[in-house]
């Protein structure tokens, strides 16, 4: 498929999520939670593909491609599984003296339409991990995996197929566009996982829409190991934080 072809599907597919949007499905918590019980289904019957996918990628034990990837994906989906209606519940805050006698609320509304953009150092996690918090949220999703990590790509595919319909969550099709690109349609929410020079990039087209963006990018991560500190201790998780994932972590010492 060419860029030209894709670039017509995700403006296709971008109108049917906004459609599908538009039908107040996805406020219902009821129907977020079953679709958060999908998705830890839908993993659970592709763990082993998931876990060859990261051993062939980045060369990842089983041990670590699932605690670090899998796993962690899969505590977040049953965090919120077992959270979400209470923190979906309005807070009621203080009412300003200008509204006296009136009572105040925040509610929590979905933003819509989110695009999700996923790293190559935790290729499975960081896809998944944000889309927990998009399904949560009541949105529909888009999603662009790392191209660096082209069996996980292939492997969260067939996560997202075999569980969602397009209208709802979809990947977009590997090496068939690049970002730059994806980052030309407007959106209502955009999730970046990478490196400060993309995140400027993302920051910038976002801006030309008003896109809200979290942006979560890699940068220097100090050890203050102080007088009163058990240095055994302090040596062993220094050691532990550096190696986890050969190193490759944004928060990594």
């Amino acid at each position: 498929m060419d860029e030209k072809q894709e670039n017509f599907d995700i403006e296709d597919i971008i109108k049917k999520q906004r459609d599908f949007f538009k039908t107040g499905k996805t406020k219902d918590l009821d129907f977020r939670i079953m679709q958060l019980q999908k998705l830890k289904n839908s993993i659970n019957s592709n763990e082993t593909l998931l876990l060859d996918a990261l051993k062939k990628d980045l060369n990842k034990s089983t041990f670590e491609a699932y605690t670090s990837e899998v796993g962690f994906a899969l505590n977040d989906i049953d965090f919120m599984i077992k959270n979400l209606k209470s923190f979906a519940k309005p807070v009621k805050v203080k009412t300003p003296p200008a509204y006296l006698g009136g009572k105040s609320f925040i509610i929590s509304e979905p933003y819509g339409e989110a695009l999700i953009i996923g790293p190559w150092n935790y290729p499975f996690q960081l896809i998944i991990s944000p889309l927990v918090g998009s399904i949560a949220g009541g949105n529909c999703s888009i999603l662009k995996p790392s191209r660096s990590a082209p069996e996980t790509y292939k492997a969260i595919e067939k996560v997202i197929s075999d569980a969602f319909d397009e209208d709802y969550i979809y990947v977009v099709k590997n090496g068939s566009i690049k970002s730059s690109e994806l980052l030309t349609h407007r959106y209502d929410f955009i999730f970046f996982t990478g490196g400060p020079t993309v995140g400027k990039l993302v920051m910038e087209a976002a801006s030309k829409f008003l896109t809200p963006v979290t942006l979560e990018l890699g940068g220097k991560s100090p050890c203050i190991v102080d007088k009163d500190t058990k240095i055994e201790y302090a040596a062993k998780r220094i050691v532990w934080g550096k190696y986890l994932n050969s190193g490759q972590t944004c928060v990594a010492p």
